[in-house]
């Protein structure tokens, strides 16, 4: 079993004092050539379905994997699925609480992962499902007793009564605002979640924890593609994995979701991973939805100084080089074509840069056309608190700050019923 080794992660937090001011003013914004998506690397013009899928994504999600996000090698890593705990009364009856344990297997050495699932239980049939990362716990999603509290690592923060780096009985439920739970299954979903510290812990250990962390014999050949957010996206698919066996969920209609760098982590598995139905990005700011070369808000140099084992190291080489990056972020909303996207952004988080998430997803268009989808074409921000959708797209930014709220979830439950023919839409 591999030992979690503690390192204090405060430091890096500390590096943002030493990056430069953001830029906070549009017209400061430098000019700009955004990479053409419809153009192989080779000169090929991109002209219908086929060639994106055969020529063109390839290319897209190589270069992102190899310059970005990196990559987790879950074809040398087993996968085994070691308890399944069911609770048939849960929430007061109305729903069915799984926890279910995989572990992570390499060359004798272990990790694993806990996925805590809500289903309806007045639903007989499978069940559709949103998917995504939380922060410090399954057990601070919701107040149910029934949840397990984390033994992994927890970043120290005072109002969540973690203490000595470990989560506590008085951390439960303490982010349940982020997940209404009860709304979601009124609605005929399910909610699946993974604590992302499961995964990677979060902070610069040299990926010797986590489940980059059984890959002792690997680190070399891996170095420059491992980072933080290649583990959560590869817990993510494994999980998927998980849910393909299980008869009470829906897994043809499962709605993979994540807020701020769980959005980046989000849109990374999505793009990788095409058995997510729907996928859907809050506030994901840069390395997520916005685009890298508007240097808006947090810039490619600071989220590499304050979160250097985010990304994989080539990222770091290009630190204020935006311009050189062989891809930027629309891209990666191009590659979850033809599948329903979702891009949210919230008024006072300019650190995000609505406005450039909000671009990249108009610039994406273009490869949803390719399937004969309607898109986003207007240049402009909707106005606060009301959404814009076109085809396979959908878009809001809402008033108030960086976080997930109930409102959002509202949105994005819209979109699931019009995208995965729950029920018509409520007008």
């Amino acid at each position: 079993m591999k030992i979690l080794k503690i390192l204090t992660p405060a430091l890096f937090f500390f590096l943002g004092t030493l990056a430069a001011q953001p830029i906070y003013d549009e017209s400061k914004v430098p000019a700009y050539e955004l990479p053409d998506l419809l153009t192989s690397d080779g000169g090929q013009s991109i002209e219908d379905q086929s060639d994106w899928m055969d020529i063109r994504r390839p290319e897209i999600l190589q270069k992102f994997s190899d310059f970005v996000y990196g990559s987790y090698p879950l074809n040398i890593v087993q996968t085994e699925v070691s308890r399944v705990d069911v609770a048939t009364e849960a929430l007061d009856g109305v729903a069915i609480r799984k926890q279910i344990t995989i572990h992570f297997v390499h060359e004798g050495d272990t990790a694993d992962m806990s996925v805590l699932i809500y289903l309806p239980k007045a639903d007989p049939n499978p069940t559709p499902i949103f998917f995504g990362l939380n922060f410090y716990g399954n057990h601070t999603i919701h107040v149910d007793s029934g949840i397990d509290i984390t033994d992994h690592y927890v970043r120290n923060n005072n109002d969540l009564h973690i203490f000595n780096n470990r989560a506590t009985e008085g951390s439960r439920g303490l982010r349940a605002h982020r997940w209404p739970v009860e709304l979601i299954l009124e609605r005929g979903y399910g909610l699946a979640t993974i604590y992302y510290g499961d995964l990677d812990p979060d902070y610069d250990d040299n990926f010797e924890n986590g489940i980059h962390g059984i890959l002792v014999d690997q680190r070399r050949r891996h170095e420059l593609a491992f980072s933080g957010i290649s583990a959560w996206a590869a817990g993510l698919s494994v999980a998927m994995d998980y849910f393909e066996t299980d008869q009470d969920i829906d897994h043809d209609r499962v709605s993979l979701l994540g807020h701020s760098r769980l959005g980046k982590a989000a849109l990374w598995a999505g793009a990788m991973d095409q058995r997510f139905a729907i996928v859907i990005s809050n506030n994901s700011g840069c390395g997520g939805a916005a685009l890298s070369r508007r240097k808006y808000g947090e810039t490619v140099r600071q989220i590499n100084e304050r979160f250097p084992h985010w990304f994989c190291k080539r990222f770091h080489n290009f630190n204020d080089k935006e311009n050189e990056l062989p891809v930027d972020q629309h891209m990666l909303l191009a590659l979850l074509a033809p599948r329903p996207v979702y891009v949210a952004s919230a008024e006072d988080d300019r650190w995000a840069d609505p406005r450039g998430e909000y671009i990249s997803l108009v610039h994406a268009g273009p490869t949803y056309e390719l399937f004969g989808f309607d898109v986003i074409e207007n240049h402009e921000l909707p106005a606060t608190n009301e959404r814009r959708w076109s085809g396979q797209m959908g878009y809001h930014i809402r008033s108030g700050p960086h976080d997930i709220t109930t409102w959002d979830w509202e949105q994005y439950l819209d979109f699931a019923d019009v995208h995965l023919g729950q029920r018509e839409l409520k007008r």
